[in-house]
């Protein structure tokens, strides 16, 4: 299992470093075709979560931290953790969110199908 969750926090992470550089295509490749995301500010698919690097990076800055893991299936996983981090631009403020996603293993590796964002109470 220790294994199981440094890879899947790799794959997270590759998402993460997506976001900060701006790569649209690896941001696209670690998410599924029919991809979920449940934000604060309603549904996403992957067009939509991909859409965000239009301009270029959405993310400055990120840590992640006390990661949790429950294992679904044996292609299955779900891996939750909290995010502190910044978006980019110049008015951006230090944010604090508990992350959810849920990986599928694949023939070519592991691909997320869902994640929730859960902004952390103030």
């Amino acid at each position: 299992m220790a294994a199981l969750i440094e890879e899947l926090k790799a794959c997270e992470i590759a998402v993460w470093e997506a976001l900060k550089r701006g790569d649209a295509e690896a941001d696209a490749a670690a998410l599924a075709p029919d991809f979920l995301g449940v934000y604060a500010d309603g549904f996403a698919g992957r067009a939509c979560h991909v859409g965000q690097l239009a301009d270029g990076p959405s993310i400055a800055a990120y840590d992640l931290s006390d990661f949790h893991l429950l294992v679904l299936s044996d292609d299955h996983a779900l891996i939750s953790y909290r995010a502190n981090f910044q978006r980019t631009g110049p008015e951006a403020i230090p944010e604090s969110m508990y992350v959810s996603s849920i990986w599928q293993r694949t023939p070519d590796g592991w691909i997320n199908i869902f994640s929730q964002d859960t902004p952390e109470a103030r």
